[in-house]
C-alpha cells in the first residue's frame, strides 16, 4: 500500500500580520514551530522506523522550516522543489489582506476560470499554478517509494489531490479542497487494483497534543 501525506504548513507570521501569503517569503511563527514538532512526531508514528521514505516541499522559509522538522523525525533529507509553492498573488505578495480584497477580480460562476486574470499584476492564474502542482506531483507518484510526505501550502493543496486522483487539468477549474494549517491529508494507493484514494482530508488532531 501506497501511502503520501500532504502536509498544510501551519502558522505563519504572515497569518497573524494579515499579510498575502503567495510567495511572500514569511516564517513560521513560534506556534508554527510547536505544531511542526508535532506534525513530525505524528508522522514518524505512523511510518515504521525501518520503511522507506521521502520528504517533498515547497522551498519557501515556512514549508521548508516543517519539512526540516518532519526529515529530523524520519531521518531523511527534504526534496525542495519551487513546483510545490502557493500560488503567486504577484505584486500583492506581502502586503496587507485588505489591499488584496480591495482588487481581486473574483473568477465567473460559468465561463473561463482557470485562465481567468484577478486583476493582480504579475499573479499566477489558477492554470499556471496547477500546471507546476500536476508536474511536481507527477515526479512524486513515479517515484515508487511506499511512504512519501509533501509540504505544501492551503491552495496548492487542492491540485495536490487534484493531480493525485488523476483530474485532467481541464476539469479541475470548480474543483477545491480546504484543509486548516498544520494539517495532514492522507493519500493511499492500493497494491492490487492501484485505485487512489483521499483516505483523510485536512487532519489536525496531531495539534491537540504536546509533542514530546
Amino acid at each position: 500500500m501506497r501511502h503520501i501525506y500532504v502536509v498544510t504548513h501551519p502558522e505563519a507570521t504572515h497569518h497573524v500580520d494579515r499579510l498575502v501569503g503567495g510567495w511572500y517569503d514569511s516564517q513560521l511563527t513560534t506556534a508554527g514551530e510547536r505544531a511542526a514538532a508535532a506534525i513530525a512526531e505524528s508522522l514518524r508514528a505512523r511510518i515504521a522506523e525501518d520503511a522507506e521514505g521521502r520528504v517533498h516541499s515547497s522551498d519557501l522559509l515556512r514549508t521548508a522550516r516543517t519539512a526540516e522538522a518532519i526529515g529530523k523525525a524520519l531521518d531523511v533529507t527534504p526534496i525542495f522543489d519551487e513546483r510545490l509553492r502557493e500560488k503567486s498573488y504577484g505584486e500583492a505578495g506581502g502586503r496587507p489582506q485588505e489591499w488584496l480584497d480591495r482588487r481581486f477580480v473574483p473568477p465567473p460562476a460559468v465561463g473561463e476560470r482557470l485562465r481567468h486574470d484577478e486583476g493582480i499584476a504579475g499573479a499566477e492564474t489558477k492554470l499556471q499554478l496547477a500546471q507546476r502542482i500536476y508536474a511536481a506531483m507527477g515526479a512524486i507518484v513515479d517515484d515508487p517509494c511506499e511512504h512519501q510526505v509533501v509540504v505544501t501550502h492551503g491552495g496548492a493543496l487542492t491540485f495536490v489531490l487534484a493531480a493525485w486522483i488523476g483530474m485532467p487539468i481541464d476539469s479541475a477549474d470548480y474543483v477545491a479542497f480546504r484543509a486548516a494549517p498544520g494539517s495532514i491529508t492522507v493519500l493511499t494507493e492500493d497494491d492490487f487494483f492501484h485505485n487512489r484514494a483521499v483516505t483523510s482530508l485536512g487532519d489536525t488532531r496531531h495539534l491537540e497534543v504536546e509533542p514530546n
